[in-house]
């Protein structure tokens, strides 16, 4: 089966501030193995034989004044190399107009939205943006209603205990798709966070316009957990539906405790029992449709 990774990051050293220095603590662990440029050849040699035919780049937090550089970077590596296929970019959607920056990358014809981490946790070490509710933001709300225009997605990074402000941002937005990372980033793996976790995805599963990533499940694990990955996708297609879930790599970042044949292994086992037509929703139909991606030649 062709395999769609709608989720994956290359990225020079040089670019990312956060590479760059001292390593400092970060939410998936010690990186030092990632501490360095990570580019399409090395992607491509990782992904080699495991049947992905597809991918889509995610923003990789370069410089918020870079974020059209970042852009602009990506585009020039599909136009060599033909990967990737599509681009999620960045832009600062607290501002008090985004559409200026928004028409900056509309003439890269790969864009295919925008992702801004609101993710925020009580441990530091987990926490990426200033406060728990900016997806209550009217601004951001404002911008993020502008995508539509630019017939893009939202790509939404938050924790379970935020996808209420969540769901006011997509009822705010109805004419936005919005891709929630990662299956809203389960890190209390106890049967009260489980618990809380599916109520919350629950709710905001209702939000019609909302389909969940199914990725970076090591992320608070530091492993391939072959078990942990069937019970989050099991879990999370229940709640979403096959139609409205779609894999991501996550790599480089997965790369730090696996390979990327274990990780697509470990997917195709935890799914090997549902029907063709949901695998094929999962690992290649939700991502095409979500990110206008044309079926390869």
């Amino acid at each position: 089966m062709q395999i769609v990774d709608a989720h994956h990051h290359i990225w020079r050293q040089t670019d990312l501030p956060w590479l760059l220095g001292p390593t400092q603590p970060r939410i998936f662990g010690p990186y030092d193995a990632i501490k360095r440029d990570y580019l399409v050849d090395e992607f491509l040699d990782d992904l080699s034989g495991t049947g992905v035919v597809q991918s889509v780049y995610v923003q990789a937090n370069w410089a918020p004044n870079w974020f059209a550089d970042e852009v602009a970077w990506v585009q020039g590596v599909a136009d060599q190399h033909g990967w990737p296929h599509g681009i999620v970019g960045y832009c600062d959607m607290l501002q008090e107009d985004a559409r200026p920056d928004l028409d900056r990358l509309k003439d890269y014809p790969l864009m295919r939205g925008i992702r801004q981490q609101l993710h925020w946790h009580e441990n530091p070490l987990y926490r990426f943006a200033a406060s728990p509710d900016l997806a209550r933001n009217e601004t951001l709300q404002r911008n993020v209603g502008y995508l539509a225009d630019y017939g893009w997605n939202f790509d939404l990074q938050v924790f379970p205990d935020q996808m209420d402000s969540a769901g006011a941002l997509a009822a705010a937005c109805p004419d936005v798709t919005f891709v929630l990372q990662h299956a809203g980033m389960l890190e209390d793996l106890s049967d009260e966070g489980r618990g809380r976790w599916r109520e919350q995805m629950t709710a905001f599963a209702k939000h019609k316009n909302v389909v969940s990533k199914l990725s970076a499940f090591g992320t608070f694990i530091h492993r391939n957990d072959r078990d942990h990955i069937a019970w989050m996708i099991a879990q999370t297609v229940k709640i979403f539906g096959a139609k409205r879930c779609l894999f991501g790599s996550n790599f480089p970042i997965e790369k730090l405790w696996t390979r990327y044949p274990d990780l697509i292994d470990a997917f195709r086992a935890a799914t090997a029992d549902m029907s063709e037509a949901k695998q094929k929703a999962i690992f290649q139909d939700t991502a095409r449709r979500i990110y206008r991606l044309p079926a390869p030649a």
